[in-house]
């Protein structure tokens, strides 16, 4: 890509506005989606909690943590449809109060599972209009050269506010029980659209766009690029990966390997963390030039060859832990390649919606389907690790695959006239 002419990287910033990038601003966005991915922390680690106070069956257990899932999965890209609509930076500040009230209803009720289910869908929709809108904040605050970077480190949200929820948890619940983690996942979301509102007059044209505007235009224009198509499932194929280690790993360290239920979460939380790096590296390849695709293919490549490690039996138990970091790290350079490719294919808050829509819902479908599979999988292979290693390893060569076709549709898209 190095060798081509430069891509339009998003449109222009609007006059008037400081030609530096504002990287608080870009801060502040990043900030609310770590802020709502806390909801995705917070509950595997209150789960044991959970069932003994409140009697929850393995199932209903189980729902309560997939609920948030089972909202992106559904609604995500139709909500990314509607951000230029709605205006990113609207939906950013309702999605982050309607998620933290949702937190402060399920820490007081009293009714038990059908709480906590309620809870967790309004959750599910707080954090769905946050991650669909706040890349458009970013790209706002961000000045052109900057845009790939900034989309990079928004990239990490999801890990980084994973691990944070995952990390609180142990310290929180049990000196003070399941609902203080509530109470302080709903003063981190306040916090975030407090920094946010402050923010405000760094987001331009991010408020709600005209009725005169066309709504489906923009939307077909988005999604009539064959680019997005090879990006997204690239995204979902890391995610089964991603979190076929993630969701399993406090199991298999407690079960297998009778690790203590805190060190067993800092670990898990320590291997998500991991892949924040990961994203950074990712973004400073992309603001160097490295195309997407082979991004993506380094990615996969880099989390097969961990898989092996990992699933490796007779390998020392160090070894293959050190492997499963690896693939969090690795793994990084994926989402980074994937989020900021708007600053390529969107022009406008709505088709950066669109795609983040798109992107968020098939990295949701990714977690949906391969958490359930896992567990499949384990049940005949006898093994945690070998059970998640059946799973990564054809995920990785099918995302290799995608990442060498959307190499081809990004050099047709960089030879074509800016």
């Amino acid at each position: 890509m190095s060798d081509a002419p430069p891509v339009p990287a998003g449109p222009p910033a609007p006059a008037g506005v400081a030609a530096a990038t504002h990287w608080p601003a870009v801060l502040a966005g990043f900030g609310a989606g770590v802020a709502v991915s806390l909801n995705i922390g917070k509950v595997p680690v209150a789960l044991p909690t959970l069932r003994q106070e409140l009697g929850l069956s393995l199932v209903q257990a189980g729902w309560v943590s997939s609920m948030l899932t089972a909202v992106a999965v559904v609604l995500a890209a139709i909500m990314g449809m509607w951000v230029g609509r709605l205006g990113a930076l609207r939906l950013v500040l309702a999605g982050l109060l309607l998620t933290a009230a949702a937190s402060v209803a399920a820490a007081l009720t009293h009714q038990g599972l059908a709480g906590l289910l309620i809870g967790r869908f309004v959750e599910g929709l707080g954090f769905m209009m946050v991650v669909v809108s706040a890349p458009a904040l970013v790209v706002a605050a961000a000045q052109p050269r900057d845009r790939r970077f900034a989309l990079s480190i928004w990239s990490a949200f999801m890990p980084a506010g994973a691990a944070i929820g995952m990390a609180a948890g142990p310290w929180l619940i049990p000196a003070f029980g399941w609902r203080s983690l509530w109470w302080a996942v709903a003063g981190g979301l306040l916090l975030a659209a407090a920094a946010v509102w402050h923010q405000r007059r760094r987001f331009p044209g991010t408020q709600p766009a005209p009725t005169t505007h066309a709504f489906l235009g923009p939307v077909r224009q988005a999604l009539a690029q064959p680019l997005p198509w090879l990006l997204a499932p690239c995204f979902g194929l890391w995610a089964v990966q991603h979190f076929a280690l993630i969701v399993w790993m406090p199991t298999y360290l407690i079960e297998q390997r009778a690790v203590a239920p805190l060190a067993a979460s800092l670990w898990t939380a320590g291997m998500l963390v991991a892949n924040v790096p990961g994203n950074l590296l990712g973004g400073a390849l992309i603001q160097r030039g490295l195309p997407r695709g082979w991004q993506l293919m380094l990615g996969h490549i880099g989390t097969g060859l961990g898989a092996l490690v990992y699933a490796s039996d007779g390998l020392p138990d160090a070894v293959r832990l050190a492997a499963a970091f690896w693939v969090s790290f690795i793994g990084g350079l994926i989402p980074s390649a994937v989020l900021s490719s708007t600053t390529v294919l969107a022009r406008s808050p709505q088709q950066t919606g669109t795609l983040q829509g798109l992107y968020i819902q098939t990295t949701q479908l990714g977690q949906f389907i391969g958490t359930p599979l896992i567990a499949a999988l384990v049940a005949s292979a006898g093994s945690w690790m070998a059970g998640a290693g059946r799973v990564v390893l054809p995920a990785a060569a099918i995302g290799l695959l995608l990442g060498l076709l959307a190499l081809r549709a990004e050099r047709k898209l960089v030879m074509q006239p800016a």
